[in-house]
């Protein structure tokens, strides 16, 4: 498997991958291809990933800056993440999880944050304290991961490609 940044070439893909491996899910209301489409025309599309594997896009990350308390302070959202059904449970998410971060590390980014399952995301070192929240949602969901510098509390506030959705 070879993890790279997308390509024109890739958007159908991404659009389709995104949309299948959100369809079964119940907290989904369908939008996570939408709102890709929208951080890229937007140009908060800080760094979109694909996992690929011999020609066919396995999986699909994304980040965009968010703000806390109203300050960008260098964090990012991580999310939409969409890996491929069939291959869900397989690392495929993680490695996606982990190049993109070595990448936001790399721009020097302070940090990233989520909205997620604990269980799923604590592996890949984010965790919640309860000081970032989203909207009215239990702080567990709210996490992140701090990759410089202090650790913000407050409201925590994804690119305007999240709203309405």
């Amino acid at each position: 498997m070879h993890i790279r940044y997308e390509t024109p070439d890739d958007i159908d893909a991404i659009e389709d991958l995104t949309s299948a491996a959100f369809k079964p899910m119940p907290y989904s209301e369908g939008t996570e291809a939408e709102i890709i489409r929208k951080l890229r025309a937007s140009d908060d599309l800080t760094i979109s990933l694909v996992a690929e594997e011999a020609g066919e896009i396995l999986g699909h990350i994304a980040f965009s800056p968010v703000t806390i308390d109203g300050a960008h302070g260098g964090w990012f959202g991580l999310g939409p993440i969409s890996v491929k059904p069939e291959r869900q449970r397989q690392g495929i998410g993680r490695a996606l999880i982990a190049r993109g971060l070595e990448l936001l590390k790399g721009m020097g980014a302070s940090g990233c944050a989520l909205i997620g399952n604990p269980d799923v995301y604590r592996s890949a070192g984010f965790s919640s304290d309860g000081q970032l929240t989203y909207h009215d949602l239990d702080t567990r969901l709210v996490q992140r991961i701090a990759l410089r510098g202090a650790v913000p509390s407050g409201i925590l506030r994804f690119a305007p490609a999240f709203e309405n959705q």
